[in-house]
């Protein structure tokens, strides 16, 4: 696969946008292609990029991903909004309907497993600096 290629070229594409002189902070997740080795020597040539890795089986993201995904597919896609005000408050409509009927997420991952993952990926991370 070259999803590494699909990557980097984002990359290209942020690094191109954001002025210079500003810091660039990336949050992945720990998928393959964001590890891949040509994606760490894009990185070690652009110093002002810092990659923050979640953790591996980070179940809360995932929920929050499901809510933007929902939040996307039934309420922004194909919407037209008249301007950020606009948009702010359909969000906002959104979120109250969605609220009148939750779902609790519940928290089943072990705490130390997942600060024993972050603290190897912050190894992984001291070591490519």
């Amino acid at each position: 696969m070259q999803r590494h290629r699909q990557f980097i070229r984002f990359l290209n594409a942020v690094e191109r946008k954001v002025p210079a002189g500003k810091t660039v902070h990336a949050i992945l997740d720990n998928y393959a292609t964001h590890k891949h080795p040509k994606v760490i020597a894009w990185l070690g040539r652009h110093p002002r990029w810092t990659f923050h890795f979640t953790p591996t089986s980070a179940n809360w993201l995932n929920a929050v991903e499901g809510f933007f995904a929902i939040l996307t597919k039934r309420r922004l896609k194909r919407g037209v909004f008249k301007g950020v005000v606009d948009l702010q408050a359909a969000i906002n409509r959104f979120v109250v309907d969605h609220n009148q009927q939750p779902k609790p997420f519940v928290w089943t991952a072990d705490p130390d497993k997942i600060i024993a993952t972050a603290a190897r990926g912050h190894q992984v991370l001291d070591s490519i600096h």
